[in-house]
């Protein structure tokens, strides 16, 4: 595996402006996906979307980048060599476009890359109308639009080649989800500070309680507690540790994007998260995976548990399963907005785990 130069933090606007968007731009598909189909297999009512930002009912938008384009553009550093595709499954409050470095390391790599928008966020269709607020019916409902978008753009941006899957924090629990229902669907799967368990300050049982209780009296569209809409001022505050030109690039983003302004969660969504946390620590279930997995735990992590990641690694394990966990004692939530020192070494190990035919880092 040819070794990846990082961008250097002290150019890095001057760097993602000038060299990696022009490049994304060229071997750059946007689409739309339309997930009712796969919904009504799930026996789940298809959602036809109160606020569309994309203007196309209940579609889901999405971005691919093809790996033989990219070596159009002769990237210094590109191997060349075309290795499959990854889905990338995005956290809470996030979008395609906060993936573009990764997306780019990927490319370089030699993986043609697919991001979707997860259901009520980015440009894919909601179901709420204030922009900054996270609502869903059913956490099986990103499982399912997930699961077929892989499926189909997936698997064709794949081209016969191995088929590999990212998943960060909320979409570290889907796609753990995704993983024990679609066993076969994926070659290999890294889970970046999974929220296999969301961090609410509380115990969880009370989590559920409170939760529960405020749903049943029709608040579940109604803002948690704390949160508050997208103002526009960036708090470097829960990310002391973090690249603050990366965190800077990434704020400019939501900024200058309304539709990347998703901001905080619904009493509803956090209900859900409570379900799937019980549904993908089942023991039955982790026995369902095939797809061996490398998951990183963060030491700084507030966002989300660390120990439920934990015992779904040793679930999956007891079941038969391949899996493995990567602490990584000085990293915050998002590794990938950590400065080099951090995430270089943690993009190395990626790419070795999905390169790597005899599983080396998961025995």
């Amino acid at each position: 595996m040819t070794q990846l130069n990082m961008i250097d933090e002290s150019r890095y606007a001057e760097t993602m402006e000038r060299t990696v968007i022009p490049a994304l731009e060229a071997c750059r598909e946007e689409g739309w996906f339309d997930p009712s189909e796969a919904e009504r297999s799930a026996g789940l009512a298809p959602l036809s979307g109160t606020m569309d930002t994309g203007g196309r009912s209940g579609q889901l938008h999405y971005l691919c980048y093809d790996a033989n384009k990219f070596d159009g553009e002769r990237e210094e550093g590109a191997t060349a060599t075309f290795r499959g595709a990854i889905v990338i499954s995005h956290g809470f409050t996030e979008f395609a476009e906060k993936y573009d470095e990764l997306v780019w390391y990927f490319l370089l790599a030699g993986y043609s890359v697919c991001v979707m928008d997860h259901r009520g966020h980015g440009k894919s269709a909601r179901d709420v109308d204030n922009p900054s607020l996270v609502w869903i019916d059913d956490w099986r409902r990103y499982v399912a639009d997930l699961a077929a978008f892989a499926q189909t753009v997936g698997q064709n941006y794949a081209n016969g080649q191995p088929l590999n899957l990212f998943c960060h924090s909320m979409g570290g629990g889907i796609g753990a989800a995704v993983l024990e229902r679609y066993p076969t669907l994926f070659d290999r799967a890294v889970l970046s500070a999974p929220m296999i368990a969301p961090q609410t300050g509380m115990p969880m049982w009370l989590t559920r309680a409170l939760v529960g209780t405020l749903c049943a009296c029709g608040l579940g569209r109604h803002r948690v507690f704390g949160q508050k809409d997208f103002d526009g001022v960036l708090d470097l505050g829960p990310y002391q540790l973090s690249s603050e030109p990366r965190e800077r690039w990434y704020h400019r983003l939501r900024c200058e994007h309304p539709e990347y302004q998703t901001y905080c969660a619904s009493f509803e969504w956090v209900r859900q998260a409570m379900h799937m946390n019980r549904a993908v620590l089942s023991p039955a279930a982790c026995a369902e995976v095939e797809t061996p997995i490398l998951l990183f735990q963060c030491g700084h992590d507030i966002w989300v548990r660390n120990q439920p990641q934990t015992e779904f690694v040793n679930r999956v394990k007891d079941g038969g399963g391949h899996a493995a966990i990567v602490h990584l004692a000085d990293s915050e939530h998002e590794v990938f907005s950590m400065p080099n020192a951090v995430y270089g070494p943690y993009l190395e190990r990626i790419l070795a785990f999905f390169g790597d035919p005899v599983l080396a880092e998961v025995e």
